[in-house]
């Protein structure tokens, strides 16, 4: 499998750094999901567009090769961040504003690259199940491009699905698995609150909304830390404060604007009805109507403990047992949760530090990625889709 993957090495280094230069954002990723179907019809596939954008493409055993089991899934999301490329290097992004500062581009080069190699071993009737490559858009877009492509079909008949996501907190050849959740729930709140306003001088006559707003700010993510199990994690987080224009007027409008993270499924699936609850009766006490606009992001993702398993098993084969760790759960989110309500599989966290160099994490302008992660990420794929059964 070695030479198979590197076979094709220098050309998923020049596939990651094209895409590094051309990021493209959620539900915009035209020339990306280009580049990919015409690189999988190259190869001798059938790659399916997804409404919009995105790439979902189908590898069968040759006839009579296979083993009876049933389709593996690989995703790899292809959308990049609203954020400015801050490295020196040759392939720095040429779009203003736009990076692939988590990632993505090297998540869509291992999954490109596992899908040509698994191709080549269907040709040779050597590839044991069907295989489906997923190339998602708009990762980063909440409730995120998962369910676009489950409301594709694009998890129709598959029975495991499997992804990477990097880790610069990993050293490049080394991956970090971790049973159960490994992400965090991610929704975003914004809680209004009005009153008929006044001026200061008078708060009894009117609703002294900025206090009002400063209580909320307070108080909401304690109740709500009182009311769901401390072991789930809950946590609310303002981004946004705004109210007023003047010192001796009292406004008449003000919103808080977070995120609520949550690192249990079921504590995610309470938290809706107690927010109603918690926002109600702090707002009535300064007698201030509210609003909550409550977007639901995004579950855990629950990794799923024989996918691990396996991941682990593949994993200890070509880099050695030495070489896999245990990670922590994250409070980020990641869309890859959605697969799992349906299906069983996990999410690996790849290696991308290169050794000896200070991690940039992600989601900045400086982040990027040792490249001699792509392989790691290639063999892993295509040796859980070619592994024994259990």
């Amino acid at each position: 499998m070695a030479s198979r993957v590197a076979a094709y090495g220098d050309e998923l280094v020049a596939f990651r750094r094209d895409l590094h230069m051309h990021p493209e954002l959620g539900r915009e990723e035209f020339r990306t999901t280009k580049l990919i179907h015409d690189r999988l019809v190259k190869a001798g596939l059938t790659p399916r567009l997804l409404p919009g954008t995105g790439v979902v493409c189908d590898i069968l055993p040759a006839r009579g090769s296979g083993d009876g089991r049933g389709t593996i899934a690989f995703r790899g999301d292809i959308d990049a961040l609203p954020v400015e490329d801050q490295k020196d290097v040759a392939y720095r992004s040429q779009v203003p504003g736009a990076a692939h500062a988590c990632g993505h581009d090297l998540h869509t080069a291992v999954t490109l690259g596992a899908g040509l190699v698994l191709a080549d071993l269907a040709r040779e009737g050597r590839l044991p199940r069907p295989v489906r490559l997923i190339f998602q858009p708009a990762e980063e877009k909440l409730p995120g491009g998962a369910l676009d492509v489950i409301k594709a079909g694009g998890l129709d008949g598959v029975e495991e699905i499997h992804a990477v996501h990097c880790d610069p907190g990993v050293e490049v050849g080394r991956v970090a698995l971790r049973v159960g959740a490994i992400t965090s729930a991610c929704d975003r709140l914004i809680v209004t609150l009005g009153g008929p306003g006044g001026h200061t001088a008078r708060p009894h006559q009117s609703t002294d909304l900025v206090t009002a707003l400063a209580k909320m700010a307070g108080e909401l993510p304690a109740a709500l830390a009182r009311r769901i199990d401390p072991r789930s994690g809950v946590s609310i987080v303002w981004g946004r404060i705004a109210a007023g224009s003047a010192p001796n007027v009292i406004p008449q409008r003000g919103e808080l604007d977070g995120t609520l993270r949550c690192l249990d499924l079921e504590a995610w699936r309470q938290a809706p009805d107690l927010l109603q609850e918690l926002i109600d009766a702090i707002a009535s006490t300064y007698g201030a109507k509210w609003e909550l606009e409550h977007h639901r992001g995004v579950p855990p993702v629950v990794n799923e403990a024989g996918a691990v398993a396996a991941a682990r098993g593949v994993a200890a084969g070509f880099l050695g047992a030495d070489a896999i760790e245990t990670t922590g759960q994250s409070l980020g989110g990641e869309d890859f949760s959605w697969y799992l309500e349906d299906v069983p599989g996990q999410l690996t966290r790849l290696g991308v530090r290169a050794p000896g160099e200070a991690p940039y994490d992600l989601h900045q302008g400086r982040f990027d990625a040792d490249e001699r992660a792509i392989g790691v990420g290639v063999r892993l794929f295509a040796g859980l889709a070619t592994r024994a059964p259990r």
